[in-house]
């Protein structure tokens, strides 16, 4: 699918906390901005481009947050990065076809049954794998997973996401997926699609690919819903026969639906449990995330274990790496 044409962005939100705004901070530099540069009132200025759209974000001290600039794709992708950040209320999750209330979630199309729902977890965490997780939402098991209180793992604690992930396995028995990415297999594809003149976002769309199809191979399904991280040509190219022949809908905010929102939960709880595991094996507490105490528990780790162990724990191309060696 060709992108939309470039339309003009002015955007602004209030970023009040100073934790949040440094939480912004580093997930756009993760993202590698083509620009930095200083302006009077700005704790900083980025500028985003590709293939011909421009944005330029600018975080002003008394809290504002201003995207503008002309973009179409690009635009999706960088408020993807924002979306944890953003103070919206924590709704719970619908399918479209109703809610516990007989409402469907705010903006969400109604969507036929069954349908599968794909998200990922730990693409925005320097330590750890990333990991995709799917779900098959049938008519019987949608109320039950209704009635959980289902919502984006990223609106939840890390208790009660490990909680809700124990419940969505129970009920959906055999009707989930989680492919697991470890950050070494990790760095490889990294760098494969990276000769290959690919980014980050065409290997998330080789995980939510993997995952759709294996489901697929379980139970008979005309319908896939997914976060849209990037160009919706990603995913569709990378699915194989069963997966090119039903529909797949991807949308900013996807976790507003059901499967979508159960699916990040178990991707986030998988993450979670391979986190611990890699932090029990380093006898060093691995933190999420990317910022200061990830560097100080980088440096710290390669004290320990030596820089070549690295990449067994670490996503590599991730501009932490340069502060932690």
């Amino acid at each position: 699918m060709n992108r939309g044409r470039p339309e003009p962005v002015s955007r602004r939100y209030d970023i009040a906390d100073a934790g949040t705004r440094r939480g912004i901070l580093e997930a756009l530099e993760n993202l590698g901005p083509t620009e930095r540069r200083t302006e009077d009132w700005c704790d900083w200025v980025l500028a985003f481009e590709d293939e011909g759209e421009r944005l330029v974000l600018k975080q002003y001290r008394k809290g504002t947050l201003m995207i503008q600039g002309k973009a179409d794709h690009l635009l999706q992708v960088i408020l993807h990065v924002l979306s944890p950040f953003l103070d919206e209320p924590a709704k719970t999750a619908g399918d479209g076809s109703g809610s516990a209330n007989g409402s469907a979630g705010a903006g969400t199309r109604k969507l036929p049954l069954p349908h599968i729902g794909t998200d990922e977890s730990g693409k925005g965490d320097y330590f750890g794998p990333l990991v995709v997780g799917g779900v098959l939402v049938e008519t019987g098991t949608r109320e039950r997973l209704v009635t959980l209180g289902i919502r984006d793992s990223k609106k939840l604690g890390d208790a009660t996401c490990r909680k809700l992930a124990a419940e969505i396995r129970r009920i959906c028995v055999g009707k989930y997926r989680e492919v697991i990415i470890p950050p070494e297999r990790y760095n490889t594809l990294y760098e494969e699609f990276r000769r290959e003149g690919r980014n980050l976002n065409h290997l998330l769309a080789w995980g939510h690919a993997r995952t759709i199809e294996s489901l697929l191979e379980g139970a008979p399904c005309q319908l896939a819903v997914t976060d849209q991280f990037g160009n919706e040509s990603y995913i569709r190219s990378r699915l194989m026969k069963k997966g090119r022949e039903i529909e797949l809908i991807q949308e900013h905010r996807g976790e507003r639906y059901l499967a979508v929102a159960a699916a990040s939960i178990l991707a986030r709880d998988r993450f979670l449990e391979y986190l611990e595991r890699l932090s029990s094996e380093a006898g060093l507490t691995l933190p999420k995330g990317a910022g200061a105490p990830v560097v100080a528990a980088g440096r710290k780790y390669v004290e320990r274990h030596g820089v070549d162990k690295l990449p067994s724990v670490a996503k590599m191309h991730y501009k932490t790496t340069a502060q932690v060696v």
